[in-house]
């Protein structure tokens, strides 16, 4: 399957998002990409996604692919569960539901962290 957009591209949308603290959905993504929603462009961004996602690690950043969720929960695509993400980081739950949604908000909550420390959106430390 070609590429639907470029790593980068990509890269640049998840990280405004995450210094705003916001996730996106599928659609909402694929509409900043240029597209309208379907199937088989979802698979074929979940694959930039995998992309994105090696390249931060190789950097030391934290994973960005967590940030893409279904608008019907909030929670990242089979994709992403069935890929090791919550295995690595030792979680072993359900991939639906309140106890997801737990993990889900709190692997989202480093990305948002690390992105606006760097953006300058986080809020102020303590005074020193």
């Amino acid at each position: 399957m070609a590429a639907l957009a470029e790593p980068a591209e990509v890269r640049a949308h998840l990280v405004a998002a995450a210094a705003a603290g916001a996730s996106l959905t599928y659609g909402e993504l694929l509409e900043r990409l240029g597209y309208n929603f379907s199937r088989p462009k979802m698979r074929a961004l979940c694959a930039t996604l995998a992309a994105v996602d090696e390249a931060a690690a190789g950097h030391g950043e934290p994973e960005l692919a967590v940030l893409v969720v279904r608008q019907s929960d909030g929670l990242p695509g089979q994709g992403w569960w069935a890929g090791g993400a919550a295995r690595e980081r030792g979680y072993a739950g359900p991939w639906e539901g309140p106890e997801a949604a737990r993990f889900i908000r709190s692997v989202q909550a480093q990305a948002f962290a690390y992105w606006q420390s760097r953006s300058g959106t986080g809020a102020p430390g303590p005074p020193g």
